[in-house]
């Protein structure tokens, strides 16, 4: 009898091996962070096995914020299991520089092969040569960030778009070095991108911004924040990008009710920030409110030539839509509580006011 027992419990703890666990595993891994699968590995080798036959488990590496992570990426992929990998998050990750991308183009060329999006966010040590190099070995690339990278100038852009010729989302925030040659090169060559981050590009002129306004007509995000350089001229033609559904404004000094007006005309725009955009009056909002009727985030921080009457038109038309308004600071809107707000806006969940 014990030792029919102990078949049958034997003979069930196969088959929980066997089918249980891999249809167990296949759901819960899909959902866990890239360190915590990895860190399933060890468990056992049975569970190893089952882990690397699932090839889409591996499509990603992440190496956010990790020392060492020019040695660590090199033998990441050197594995069987990244030769497909599809992204690689470096982003404010330590010890990674042009030589390393080097070797990864000489060792693991064909695992960069159908690589689709790289984040390079933060990882200063980065130079014209690394774009150079890494974008050699990434035909395929259509994401591409470099957030405060203050080597790369319009060299490496110019690496970048001879070949990457499937961008459709590039990040150069904070790129101090890069100029309205590097606007140029992504108007001619990505008239197809949906997303770009100019924030804190200082160098770039209105003769940039516009050459990017009248080619980049796809354009569903466009990021101008903290640039007060550019004129109304180049503000009005934000009107041509009939897709745009976030745009963030702050900081634009030359922005005026006329270019808000012109704004307007962006009929899918659902998030607008207008933070210190200082010369914007109630004229401009109510034609804003009565254009972009799908708006769900709106921030007028610091704007005090706004009153309770733009408010009473957002409410007429953006009420059904917007559940983020930031009036803080806009010492002509009277101060409300939240039940005064939710009559106004009664799907806000976040409400900025005068502190």
């Amino acid at each position: 009898m014990n030792q029919k027992m102990e078949e049958e419990r034997a003979k069930e703890e196969e088959t929980w091996s066997r089918e249980t666990v891999p249809k167990v595993m296949r759901i819960v891994s899909s959902r866990l962070p890239q360190r915590d699968l990895i860190s399933l590995l060890l468990v056992s080798p049975s569970l190893h096995r089952t882990l690397l036959s699932y090839s889409s488990l591996w499509l990603v590496i992440d190496l956010r914020e990790m020392n060492n992570a020019g040695n660590r990426l090199i033998a990441a992929l050197s594995m069987p299991r990244y030769q497909n990998v599809k992204q690689i998050n470096l982003e404010f990750a330590q010890d990674i520089e042009d030589r390393h991308l080097d070797l990864l183009k000489t060792k693991c060329l064909g695992s960069l092969q159908n690589l689709e999006s790289l984040n390079l966010n933060g990882c200063q040590k980065i130079s014209d040569k690394g774009i150079e190099i890494i974008t050699t070995a990434c035909p395929k690339l259509k994401v591409f960030s470099i957030y405060w990278n203050v080597r790369v100038t319009d060299i490496g852009i110019q690496h970048l778009v001879k070949n990457c010729k499937y961008i459709v989302d590039l990040n150069l925030s904070g790129c101090k070095n890069i100029s309205d040659k590097s606007l140029q090169l992504v108007a001619d060559n990505y008239q197809e991108i949906e997303s770009l981050n100019l924030t804190r590009c200082v160098k770039l002129t209105d003769g940039g911004l516009q050459k990017i306004l009248l080619k980049c007509t796809s354009l569903k995000s466009l990021n101008l924040y903290a640039l007060s350089s550019f004129t109304g001229e180049a503000y009005n033609k934000i009107s041509l990008l009939s897709h745009l559904c976030f745009l963030d404004l702050c900081g634009a000094q030359n922005l005026s009710d006329e270019g808000l007006a012109c704004i307007a005309k962006c009929k899918n725009l659902v998030s607008l920030n207008l933070t210190w955009c200082v010369r914007i009056t109630d004229a401009g909002v109510i034609v804003l409110a009565q254009g972009c009727t799908s708006l769900e985030f709106l921030s007028l921080f610091g704007i005090v030539g706004v009153t309770d009457k733009c408010l009473e038109v957002l409410s007429s038309f953006c009420s059904k839509t917007l559940t983020t308004l930031d009036v803080n600071g806009c010492v002509g809107i009277k101060k409300r509580s939240r039940d005064e707000l939710l009559q106004l806006f009664p799907y806000l969940r976040c409400f900025k006011v005068h502190s």
